[in-house]
């Protein structure tokens, strides 16, 4: 068995986007938690800001197989398109961040968007330049990143 923090964001549709994307989650591994939602600007492409959330999940196979059995077949059925632009608007995106401990996403230490929800899972993480955790990471990155707790939103299985 493996444990995997996922990334699951969206800038169209978000609030039902993010949930049907986690019913489908529980659906095929056992979620175990769920971080707060987030809302930040979108990056790299104009479009509406998104919501962000963390989940930690149990996962019977191996990343790479997960990625694409499990993550991308979600992401087609919610109608994730994707084209050149890598940062447009989307339906949804899921993506593995941390595997059995291990950071699979090097934009955890530097993105907010990233780092702050899934602070909320691992807050303990190290990042090995710094030697900075990532609890302490995501505080620095939160002010100038215009992120926003979204309380009235909640997001779960």
């Amino acid at each position: 068995m493996h444990q995997a923090i996922l990334l699951l964001g969206s800038n169209i549709s978000p609030e039902k986007n993010i949930q049907a994307g986690l019913a489908m989650l529980q659906e095929c591994c056992g979620v175990q938690a769920v971080s707060a939602t987030w809302q930040t600007p979108a990056m790299g492409s104009p479009g509406p800001d998104f919501l962000n959330v963390a989940v930690q999940v149990n996962v019977n196979q191996d990343a790479d197989s997960y990625k694409w059995h499990v993550l991308r077949p979600i992401e087609e059925k919610l109608g994730r398109m994707r084209s050149a632009d890598k940062n447009a608007p989307r339906t949804i995106d899921i993506d593995i961040i941390v595997w059995d401990g291990v950071v699979q996403d090097a934009n955890l230490w530097s993105r907010a968007f990233v780092a702050i929800p899934t602070s909320e899972l691992a807050p303990n993480l190290i990042e090995p330049a710094s030697g900075k955790s990532l609890r302490m990471i995501a505080q620095d990155l939160r002010p100038p990143s215009g992120a926003r707790l979204r309380p009235d939103i909640k997001i779960r299985p």
